[in-house]
């Protein structure tokens, strides 16, 4: 099993605890993990994109000029893909982008993140969060205290504080445990659990 330092809020180490290997230790399998993050990233699109093909833009009953002897090309409407105000060739339509992984596929995929981030030595341990008021300036001097930029925050339980503080920070996510996902684990540089959130996850993930 992997020992990985504790530290407090001002930086300072404070002793170290032991992860599951059947969570921090697994074999990294990249092919799940790709897959997790495109079914993410697909997941997320709205897929609402539309234009008209030839059918459904309004005008062009009428043949423009007679078949032959003008010396134009022939035509048989103002509104075919060549025109000014026409169609759009194999126009996209509204679609559903998403697509489904197995659940032991998911765990596995996110397994092998968090096993990724211990390998990488970007996975940082925190005794507690707690901050008295909601207050950007106090989490950000965690974060500098940790000498933390780019980073996830994962919380065990909602905080309210903690999350509002964090929120004005571009390069900081929070979330808790049972919305983690392997995409935005590997989005940040460091990831940063609490140590209730280190316990909740090998609850519900060995």
């Amino acid at each position: 099993m992997a020992n990985v330092s504790v530290y407090n809020m001002e930086g300072k180490e404070v002793g170290t605890i032991e992860l599951n290997d059947a969570v921090f230790g697994v074999t990294v399998n990249e092919h799940l993990v790709h897959m997790a993050v495109v079914q993410h990233l697909a997941n997320k699109r709205q897929g609402t994109q539309k234009a008209k093909t030839r059918s459904e833009v309004s005008g062009g009953g009428r043949k423009p000029w007679r078949q032959k002897g003008t010396g134009h090309a022939r035509q048989g409407s103002t509104r075919s893909p060549q025109w000014k105000g026409g169609g759009v060739v194999f126009a996209p339509v509204p679609r559903d982008y998403s697509f489904k992984l197995n659940k032991k596929e998911k765990r596995a995929a996110l397994k092998s993140a968090l096993t990724s981030r211990v390998e990488s030595g970007k996975l940082i341990v925190l005794d507690e969060l707690k901050l008295d008021e909601i207050k950007t300036r106090k989490f950000k001097a965690v974060m500098d205290n940790l000498k933390v930029n780019k980073a996830l925050v994962v919380l065990a339980d909602k905080d309210e504080k903690v999350i509002k503080s964090a929120r004005n920070l571009p390069t900081v996510g929070t979330t808790q445990v049972e919305l983690i996902n392997v995409y935005d684990i590997l989005k940040g540089d460091t990831l940063v659990l609490t140590k209730d959130a280190v316990a909740k996850i090998e609850e519900v993930f060995a």
